[in-house]
């Protein structure tokens, strides 16, 4: 399988010590580069690479705000001259980091952990430009953030103008409306429970008839969750209750 690759950073001197170790591998493949945010934003959009070689601090716009204009997230590998700062990046669940200047070791090594991600990815073509499972999204409140597999997602809630997401025990805000965040949602995982909240249907615990019709869902995180009336006609058909 080739690996589609793009590199978005700001020094030519760093972009082509990234070309000269992909070199290195037939199997992977550079698609793209691009100096600034900006400009790996379309590259991205219009290429859909399988990997991103993305460089932290840049000019206006950084990394993080490269990911944060993404709706889908591509498997990602920070490069960064600042050893703090790459640490904190990969803690944010970046697949991994590499320091500059890159030792071709370091690449070799990085490269395996993609390969090992790809090889437990199997999407189908997805020609309405909906989530899978397996895609990512990356989500930034305040100083945390974290790339996260929609499956990993039990529920996502209505806060104001944005929507709060549920996943292992953070609760983070993704700075999008609930309707925008449920266009590109795959069907047969995520349910419109009411005008607040979508749960993923893996993570429902229990379900509860209520009142009026109405159904109540225990998720496996603890939260609770009321069906509208009409929802809960088709969460019954849905899930042949």
């Amino acid at each position: 399988m080739t690996i589609k690759a793009v590199i978005v950073e700001d020094s030519r001197l760093a972009r082509n010590e990234l070309k000269q170790l992909i070199k290195e591998h037939a199997d992977l493949e550079l698609i793209g580069e691009a100096s600034n945010v900006d400009e790996g934003f379309e590259l991205i959009q219009s290429e859909n690479p399988d990997l991103l070689f993305l460089d932290i601090n840049m000019p206006e716009k950084d990394g993080f705000e490269l990911l944060e204009m993404l709706d889908e997230v591509p498997i990602t590998v920070f490069t960064t001259a600042y050893d703090e700062f790459a640490i904190k990046s990969f803690e944010y669940n970046a697949l991994d980091y590499l320091l500059k200047p890159v030792s071709q070791k370091r690449f070799d090594m990085a490269l395996e952990k993609v390969r090992a991600k790809l090889s437990n990815i199997h999407n189908p073509a997805d020609t309405t430009k909906r989530l899978t499972p397996n895609s990512q999204i990356f989500i930034k409140d305040g100083e945390a953030c974290w790339l996260v597999k929609i499956s990993d997602i039990s529920m996502f809630e209505i806060v104001g103008n944005y929507t709060r997401v549920f996943f292992e025990d953070k609760k983070p805000m993704l700075y999008k409306s609930l309707n925008q965040v449920e266009e590109k949602l795959p069907e047969d995982a995520f349910f419109r429970a009411n005008r607040q909240q979508i749960v993923n249907t893996n993570y429902i615990e229990n379900v509860v008839p209520w009142f009026n019709g109405k159904l109540k869902l225990a998720m496996n995180n603890g939260e609770e969750v009321e069906v509208s009336r009409r929802q809960s006609y088709i969460f019954k058909d849905k899930m042949s209750l």
